[in-house]
């Protein structure tokens, strides 16, 4: 790969006059920028922005109706995905992409050079890894099995594949999504080491303030549009806020709960594991009327067995569960939804919507039996429809209409039509399972004003994010889950980032049982 044209201080990636259009849709407008070596650019915008089509004509996976893409000065041939890559761009995702059954070093070399690679092949790849590894304090052993790492280690693989590709100009896609605030810390350690030997970043998030910590230059997208260019020093977490979305974004304000009675409590309650995946561990927790109960928690360590318990998926192996201080018998989804449980659940797009049924379709997935959309036995479609336009209309989900296949819709206006799915039934217990994974600013402050309304209502919430942040700013008392055990109850501002950090990395529990 030459790099003559970084060398002789020109761009490393140039954007030049990218159009897309879908039908009628213009997903990017004569979108036009550089890269420089050496620095880190954040790519900010709503959902729909036109993000991911940007990238993805980046990739090759789309073709770009106008304009055309340099990398090192010299254009990439449109829709050759592996073009992009061969030119030294790497990128991570957010949804790591790593075989869990293979170990550290073979997922490096998957789709590079053969795992049958001959003894010496293997010996200098390992030791490229391992330079690697100490160049960018990327610490991981390559033996390891993918499945036995933790979230922050397996972002490392990530990138460590990327650099093993000799990537120089590497996109991350919001990369502290499920780290602890010292994983954080760390990734950002790294990416300064990496920037220091001459990597660019383009470094897309929804979290302003790691924005305003780790780029040098900062690009907003707006309904398909470039709106702004600037230093970050030139701006700050309000200034970009209020670019991307057009208005005044003001944080919902959760003070002034009224806590009342319990209205699901766990005894000891245990589960099995399943798989991979961690049970709950003698849990013992309180779910309050007009209360916000936030769980943190890092991905993996029981967020999951709690949600499929509350959800009637699973059934304790040890322990009680009761519901208004009765002991819950048999239990199923369908006593769940009786029992006024409304689950906003963690991926919308897999467990929260069926991607070719309609809006109207989707909108009714569990009522569908009750009236008024079911009249004996029969489904009243025309009542249904009413249903999905009163959601979308009381939750401004924007769509074309009622007809719409959901899976045309953003992520943002997709989680509006959950939401209002589980709010128009009028539940008293929420279960919120990462409601707002993904959203940008405009999203996340509508979804959390609409769980405060419930929670004053008179609702018990549930809120279980990765985002620490969130966690902080939504919730009455926090909790925390690691191997499958909680954390005891913290008032709110009790404890610091960095602390609630420490029981992410499972310090504590022994001292607290």
């Amino acid at each position: 790969m030459s790099t003559d044209n970084a060398a002789q201080g020109g761009p490393v990636l140039r954007l030049s006059g990218i159009t897309k259009r879908f039908g009628a849709l213009t997903a990017n407008d004569d979108i036009s920028f550089e890269l420089v070596r050496g620095e880190v650019v954040a790519l900010l915008g709503e959902n729909g922005a036109g993000k991911t089509t940007l990238m993805n004509i980046l990739f090759g996976h789309y073709t770009a109706d106008e304009g055309s893409v340099e990398v090192f000065g010299k254009t990439l041939p449109p829709g050759h995905p592996g073009a992009a890559l061969k030119a030294g761009v790497g990128m991570v995702h957010q949804h790591f992409t790593l075989a869990g059954h293979l170990t550290v070093l073979e997922n490096i070399l998957l789709g590079t050079e053969p795992l049958w690679k001959p003894m010496l092949g293997r010996r200098a790849a390992r030791e490229k890894v391992a330079k690697l590894s100490r160049d960018f304090g990327l610490a991981v052993h390559p033996d390891a099995p993918v499945s036995t790492l933790s979230v922050g280690e397996r972002q490392r693989v990530e990138i460590l594949k990327a650099l093993y590709r000799d990537a120089r100009i590497l996109i991350l896609d919001e990369p502290t999504a499920v780290l602890t605030p010292q994983e954080t810390d760390a990734l950002f350690e790294t990416m300064r080491k990496a920037v220091a030997k001459g990597l660019s970043v383009i470094f897309i998030s929804h979290k302003l303030h790691e924005v305003m910590t780790i780029s040098s230059r900062v690009l907003v997208l707006r309904h398909g549009k470039l709106v702004g260019s600037m230093t970050t020093a030139e701006t700050d977490r309000h200034g970009l806020a209020h670019m991307m979305v057009g208005a005044e974004i003001e944080a919902p304000d959760p003070s002034g709960a009224r806590p009342g009675a319990v209205l699901l409590s766990l005894d000891a309650v245990s589960t099995p594991a399943d798989g991979s995946r961690t049970g709950l561990d003698s849990v013992t927790l309180d779910l309050k009327a007009g209360q916000i109960t936030g769980l943190a928690g890092v991905s993996g360590n029981g967020q999951g067995a709690l949600a499929a318990l509350l959800s009637g998926l699973v059934t304790p192996s040890d322990g009680t569960m009761s519901l208004a201080g009765e002991p819950v018998g048999p239990w199923s989804p369908r006593k769940a939804l009786k029992a006024g449980i409304g689950r906003i659940p963690e991926d919308r797009h897999t467990t929260g919507t069926i991607a070719d049924f309609t809006l109207t379709e989707n909108a009714v997935l569990e009522n569908y039996n009750l009236p008024p959309v079911s009249r004996r036995g029969w489904m009243d479609w025309r009542a249904a429809e009413a249903q999905a336009l009163e959601i979308i209309d009381t939750h401004d989900v924007r769509c074309p209409g009622p007809d719409t296949r959901i899976r045309l819709l953003s992520g943002g206006n997709m989680q509006k039509l959950i939401l209002g799915r589980v709010l128009e039934n009028g539940p008293k217990i929420i279960l919120a399972n990462q409601p707002v994974r993904g959203l940008d600013i405009g999203a996340v402050t509508y979804v959390q004003e609409r769980l405060i309304a419930a929670r004053d209502a008179g609702a018990a919430v549930l809120l279980i994010s990765e985002d620490l942040d969130e966690i902080i700013a939504l919730s009455d008392v926090i909790r925390v889950i690691s191997e499958g055990r909680l954390s005891p109850e913290f008032a709110r501002g009790s404890k610091t980032p960095a602390e609630l950090g420490q029981w992410m990395a499972g310090q504590g529990y022994d001292n607290a049982a």
